[in-house]
């Protein structure tokens, strides 16, 4: 009898015991004590991991992550170059677009003339396209000020009312409107090369006028364009002090490459472009897309994915990578740079100035697989383009390329020789964008250019400005 008092006491005991552990899964989705407890047991906490969170500690990632196996330089020949001449630098300013742009236009220019070397003016078309931003978000904000302030578009519009970001569609759109000047008819001023500050300030202000364009719901049309235009005198005002007023005329000496003079005369900054480019940017170039999220053979075309309000969205074809490297192919072998998107930070050797995913092994160091694919990393917001740079050459070997290299916008000292090296696997990877003329794009490809555009949202992952 006393046996089995004692069984039943330790059953009861037992019971009680369990019944005052914790679950190990919440009912409700959170994280509870018993979850955790079975998660934490799961580091071992071994002599492998402790050595790997000691030199954590005290150390990047990428350093520790450098794959010593790939640590040679990467062969730095190249089968195909356009020729160009210089290096720029934006400093610290999210203008690779406007930079990339010019210097497509700046190699045809060097080569056109036998120059010794010139530059465009970043600040002058950076004055119009921060003054054409702000038009666009205040005239937005007057097209859907009937909307309620939650609404996408509306939310959209304030959380994003200007930016130094931007694609080749302004470029395209700010040229055509205003022209170019030499970069010694409009300098880069401090702001320009330190856009944040001012860029802030703008923000702040733009917003605050948006709010006021809002509240006058019971204004005509007209009684609204004349509040944008006051708003926008301010706004120009701003600009005039941070970047110096826009240069309207101008003088300009060309010299060979032995800087003998050559000519010299006085122009606009239309008149100059007019007469040393005079191509049709808005017309003459189309931008190619590989985005796996959608259906390749297709026309996008993105809400709002544009500089100037009277401009148009910009137009992309969706393509396999392979046709779009048949197209650069083409463009490079004959001497014609191209507008190039990527994204940058991905696989990034500083040290070698070169982009190859075999640079950093990341899963050795961490102990688990990275395994997304590029459509699947576009479709998390883990990878979108980031970063344009000018298409500058090819490797090709046995009859494929085996590497690319492009001119980028950080000055001489950065990457390599001011250029970066990127293997052709890392280009199947991570390369988004490029525009090239349409003698370069084959008769297929334009034909689906007579496709109605499929609309996306300004919110699309597409639409990501380039920095």
């Amino acid at each position: 009898m006393k046996k089995i008092l004692i069984t039943a006491a330790l059953v009861l005991l037992g019971a009680g015991v369990a019944s005052a552990q914790k679950p190990v899964v919440s009912a409700d989705g959170g994280l509870t004590p018993g979850m955790l407890e079975k998660i934490s047991a799961t580091y071992a906490d071994n002599a492998y991991d402790k050595a790997i969170s000691n030199a954590l500690a005290g150390t990047s990632i990428a350093t520790l992550a450098i794959n010593a196996d790939n640590a040679a330089m990467i062969d730095t020949h190249f089968s195909d170059r356009v020729k160009t001449k210089g290096i720029t630098d934006q400093k610290s300013s999210g203008r690779c677009w406007l930079f990339t742009g010019l210097n497509v236009l700046r190699a045809k220019m060097i080569d056109k003339y036998d120059l010794p070397g010139m530059e465009f003016s970043q600040s002058y078309l950076f004055f119009y396209d921060q003054l054409e931003k702000a038009n666009l978000f205040l005239q937005g904000v007057i097209d859907t000020r009937k909307l309620p302030f939650d609404d996408r578009k509306v939310d959209w519009l304030f959380s994003n009312p200007l930016s130094d970001g931007g694609q080749f569609t302004g470029v395209s759109n700010l040229i055509t409107k205003y022209g170019v000047v030499p970069a010694e008819a409009m300098p880069e001023t401090f702001q320009a090369n330190n856009t944040s500050q001012m860029s802030n300030l703008l923000k702040l202000k733009l917003r605050e006028y948006g709010l006021e364009i809002r509240a006058a719901q019971k204004a005509r049309p007209a009684e609204l364009q004349e509040m944008k235009l006051r708003q926008l005198s301010e706004i120009y005002r701003m600009l005039a002090l941070c970047l110096g007023e826009p240069v309207k005329e101008f003088e300009w000496t060309r010299c060979d490459k032995d800087n003998n003079i050559v000519s010299r005369g006085t122009y606009t900054p239309m008149s100059f472009y007019q007469e040393f480019i005079g191509e049709d940017l808005e017309n003459n170039y189309v931008m190619i897309m590989n985005d796996p999220t959608r259906e390749y053979g297709k026309v996008y075309e993105i809400d709002y994915d544009r500089h100037v309000y009277d401009g148009h969205n910009w137009l992309y074809i969706n393509l396999p990578v392979e046709r779009i490297k048949e197209m650069a192919i083409a463009s490079i072998k004959d001497n014609v740079a191209m507008y190039f998107s990527c994204d940058v930070g991905k696989f990034y050797d500083k040290s070698k100035g070169t982009l190859d995913i075999a640079n950093f092994d990341y899963d050795s160091l961490m102990g688990v697989t990275f395994g997304m694919d590029k459509k699947q990393r576009v479709q998390t917001h883990a990878s979108g383009s980031s970063h344009a740079m000018t298409l500058i050459a090819v490797d090709i070997v046995d009859g494929k390329p085996v590497k690319w290299m492009v001119e980028n916008s950080w000055g001489p000292a950065s990457g390599y020789k001011g250029c970066l090296i990127m293997t052709d696997e890392w280009f199947n990877e991570y390369m988004f964008r490029l525009v090239v003329e349409k003698k370069y794009v084959p008769e297929d490809v334009l034909k689906m250019l007579d496709q109605e555009p499929t609309l996306l949202p300004a919110w699309d992952p597409m639409f990501m400005m380039e920095e």
